[in-house]
């Protein structure tokens, strides 16, 4: 029992990593062209996995780990069960999600007007 509880503790580290990766990734991948492509696409599956009608694998692996631990699992999405309880209190699942991808939308402007710039320098120094 302990070692699943461990697990899911583990699990949820994890989709938190992951999620301020895609929220705060911009910030590490400027000199970095492989990171850069890696948040690109997080972004996507981000935003993707938001709006998708399924469920964020690592929610559902979260959730079986608890329920093999003997701890009643959540309903429901990460954002809505870990934020909505801990930060935003009563705040509708809508509204949640669509900050989520307004804050993946962001990001992908920032690579896309990095993109640009470092197009417009580029052609200009040639």
């Amino acid at each position: 029992m302990k070692v699943w509880s461990s697990l899911a503790a583990l699990v949820l580290a994890v989709h938190l990593t992951w999620i301020a990766w895609v929220m705060a990734g911009w910030f590490v991948v400027r000199h970095r062209p492989v990171l850069r492509w890696v948040h690109f696409g997080s972004l996507i599956y981000g935003i993707f996995i938001e709006l998708a009608p399924w469920p964020c694998p690592l929610t559902l692996l979260e959730q079986w780990l608890k329920l093999k631990a003997g701890i009643s699992a959540y309903q429901g999405p990460f954002l809505v069960h870990y934020l909505d309880a801990a930060v935003y209190p009563d705040v509708p699942e809508f509204l949640l999600v669509s900050v989520a991808v307004a804050v993946c939308v962001l990001n992908l402007y920032l690579h896309a007007r990095r993109f640009v710039t470092s197009r417009r320098t580029k052609s200009i120094k040639h």
